[in-house]
């Protein structure tokens, strides 16, 4: 499925979504014209209430990333902003700064942490 979600995560559902999709229109790997699953299905698949769902999608139709598409759904809007290093970089840091606070917490070593990350950056290319 396209989200991991995490119900038990201090940052609201309907926000996970949002930025989610943020990062992945950012990245490049949801396009214009890509759809995004229903509103049901997202709903089912993570046991969520179908209407916070609806919330982050109306949300990202009201910022400009996502439209309804009669006969389809929601959609990913033809227009996208450029979203140049610096400003992908920026929706990489909420995620990082939990990182950190959570190597803090259990004493893991700066090396360490580094290293797992690159770990799991290289992962994605294996």
């Amino acid at each position: 499925m396209l989200f991991d979600i995490n119900p038990s995560a201090a940052v609201p559902i309907y926000r996970q979504i949002i930025d989610q999709v943020r990062r992945m229109v950012a990245g490049g790997l949801l396009k214009p014209g890509d759809e995004l699953p229903s509103v049901r299905s997202v709903a089912a698949q993570h046991a969520v209430n179908p209407m916070t769902v609806s919330k982050a999608y109306s949300l990202l139709e009201a910022e400009g990333l996502a439209m309804r598409q009669r006969g389809v759904g929601m959609v990913i809007a033809q227009r996208q902003p450029v979203r140049e290093l610096p400003d992908r970089l920026e929706l990489l840091r909420p995620s990082l700064q939990a990182a950190a606070q959570h190597a803090r917490q259990l004493e893991i070593p700066m090396r360490d942490a580094l290293a797992l990350f690159k770990n799991e950056l290289e992962g994605d290319k294996q």
